[in-house]
C-alpha cells in the first residue's frame, strides 16, 4: 500500500511540488509530511492537494492556503 500526493492548482490542474514528495507507509506520514512543508508548497505554485491510496482517491482537493481570520 502507497499512500501518494496529488498537486493542483485552483482549477485542478495537475503541477509539480516544489518539494519532492516520497511515497508513504500510512495516511498518518503522509498528512505528517504535508503538514510540514506545505508553505513551501504554496509558494512553488500549488494551491490545493488530493491523497490517494495506490490510486484510490481518499480526500481532496485540500486548500494549501491558510483560512484568513
Amino acid at each position: 500500500m502507497a499512500w501518494t500526493w496529488r498537486f493542483e492548482k485552483a482549477d485542478g490542474t495537475e503541477v509539480q511540488p516544489a518539494v519532492q514528495p516520497e511515497e508513504f507507509t500510512t495516511q498518518g506520514d503522509a498528512e505528517s509530511w504535508i503538514g510540514e512543508v506545505w508553505k513551501a508548497l504554496t509558494e512553488g505554485g500549488a494551491d490545493q492537494v488530493r491523497l490517494f491510496e495506490d490510486s484510490t482517491e481518499i480526500y481532496g482537493p485540500m486548500s494549501l492556503h491558510a483560512e484568513e481570520a
